[in-house]
């Protein structure tokens, strides 16, 4: 694990935070539908790419 500190900020972000804000903030929006099959890989991959979803359905960044 000492190996892998050094990519990882102090400063994290957790997607499923994100997915419950958006739930109670615009209930009747689209949501985002997740493809993996509980892979840690792919896991990673969706997370990212619903991240990327909330922020062009959502944030308009």
């Amino acid at each position: 694990m000492p190996a892998l500190v050094q990519y990882f900020m102090y400063r994290n972000l957790d997607v499923s935070t994100v997915k419950e804000l958006v739930k109670h903030w615009a209930p009747e929006k689209e949501e985002f539908d997740k493809k993996s099959k509980h892979l840690a890989l792919e896991d990673i991959r969706d997370s990212i790419n619903e991240l990327k979803f909330y922020r062009k359905h959502f944030f308009n960044i």
